[in-house]
């Protein structure tokens, strides 16, 4: 009986030795990627790698190094705006700062970069929950109240929103502070107001770092919406001369050159700045600016890819209630693009069962309504919509065409010529519908 016990236990470590190899965990710690194209230019590029190379060798010599966990995910946070690759880094940094807060349940900055990673995924009542937890650690930080207002303005909580920014500019106003300002103002009908604060904002940065070039093309989208091209061209330009390749600056000016008929440069900006960063924005207004210029063939490929990158990320979200990104308000419109009208009111619907609330999410909400030809639906809708009194000129069009459909044609009219006095660059589609309705009046 000994003789075969030998050759058995041998067998018995070898097949142990060898699930050790097999079955081995995966290195808990995700690592950095290659940036690609333009994004690898310059300083800036070096400088990341070299700084997340420290934190991971940090890591390697000491897994449990939990400082060094949060300063990665900080860093991956920030390359995902970078970059535009959040599937892969805000999955990095979300597994990061679930083990940080697992051995440190009340770690102010783990909590409040949780809360913000929530917010970027748009799971907006589990980054309020987590931006109240960050307030109960600590609220003498100016950080914290920031969050809260994103949380609230997205889940439609506007007078809260408005207490939470008043109280971070109390505490530390800077680029940050003011930028939540301006937003908060714009949704409330002033727009010189947000301007004046947007302003601010991209004075209080250091010109070149992403926040700061932000802040800017967000002040050249203001003007653009206001109607002054020249000083948005001239916001986008600063931006671009600041931080080189900088897509979202890139897809301004080529938000200019649409509002002046210019398609083809249009075209060619929103393909440079599709080339540096993932985002199906860029994809949308393409689609829209190849049926502009006669291109359907590549237009309706455009919408096909857009639809597609974000069926992918609402996917992942329904999959996993704490990370992939929720974009069925995006897809509502996505879907109204081609036509496909049931889907845009599924995933309108979907939308607004999350956060009734949002004016934003109720404009959806309408608008599918309108092109559906339920009339009375829409205008339920848009009153919510626009109990804020926004001025936005392309939700004032969109309310004034509703009103029509509902008979009330004066009112509508009048909806209609603010907005185009507003912006006379309205989206051209929207533009025409309007004023094709004041001629035959």
């Amino acid at each position: 009986m000994r003789k075969y016990l030998y050759p058995v236990l041998l067998l018995s470590f070898a097949a142990a030795v060898a699930a050790l190899f097999l079955f081995r965990k995966a290195d808990p710690i995700p690592p950095l990627q290659e940036r690609q194209g333009k994004l690898a230019l310059g300083g800036e590029w070096l400088n990341t790698k070299q700084a997340i190379g420290g934190l991971l060798a940090r890591l390697r010599a000491n897994p449990d190094d939990t400082k060094a966990k949060l300063l990665l995910a900080q860093a991956y946070m920030q390359e995902a705006r970078v970059t535009g690759n959040h599937p892969y880094y805000d999955m990095a940094a979300m597994k990061l700062l679930t083990d940080v807060l697992a051995k440190e349940p009340e770690n102010f900055e783990a909590l409040c970069s949780k809360a913000s990673l929530c917010l970027t995924q748009h799971h907006f009542s589990q980054g309020l929950e987590m931006a109240q937890r960050a307030l109960q650690v600590n609220s003498g930080a100016a950080y914290v109240y920031g969050l809260l207002c994103d949380a609230n303005v997205e889940l439609g909580n506007y007078p809260e929103a408005v207490k939470m920014a008043d109280k971070m500019n109390q505490v530390r106003p800077d680029l940050r502070a003011y930028s939540r300002v301006s937003y908060l103002r714009e949704i409330h009908g002033d727009l010189p107001g947000a301007i004046e604060a947007m302003d601010l904002a991209a004075d209080a940065g250091y010109p070149g770092l992403e926040q700061t070039e932000w802040a800017r093309v967000n002040l050249g989208h203001l003007y653009e919406i206001t109607g002054d091209l020249p000083r948005a061209e001239q916001q986008y330009r600063n931006s671009l001369e600041a931080r080189p390749h900088y897509a979202y600056a890139l897809a301004g000016l080529g938000s200019v050159e649409k509002a002046r008929h210019n398609y083809a440069k249009a075209i060619e900006y929103f393909q440079s700045a599709r080339a540096t960063v993932q985002d199906y924005a860029f994809a949308d207004e393409l689609t829209d600016l190849y049926r502009l210029n006669n291109e359907p063939a590549k237009a309706d490929k455009m919408a096909r890819e857009a639809i597609a990158m974000l069926a992918g990320a609402a996917e992942e979200a329904d999959e996993n209630e704490e990370m992939g990104h929720y974009a069925d308000r995006e897809l509502a419109y996505a879907y109204l693009k081609t036509g496909e009208l049931d889907k845009a009111l599924t995933h309108a619907q979907i939308e607004y069962e999350r956060r009734p609330d949002n004016i934003d999410v109720c404009e959806t909400m309408a608008w599918v309504h309108y092109k559906r030809g339920e009339y009375a639906k829409a205008q339920a809708m848009m009153t919510k919509a626009r109990r804020t009194k926004s001025t936005n000129p392309t939700l004032l069009c969109r309310a004034g065409l509703i009103e029509t459909k509902n008979g009330r044609m004066a009112e509508g009219q009048t909806l209609i010529r603010q907005a185009l006095s507003i912006n006379p660059f309205l989206d051209l589609d929207l533009a025409d519908e309007g004023r094709k309705l004041l001629a035959a009046r």
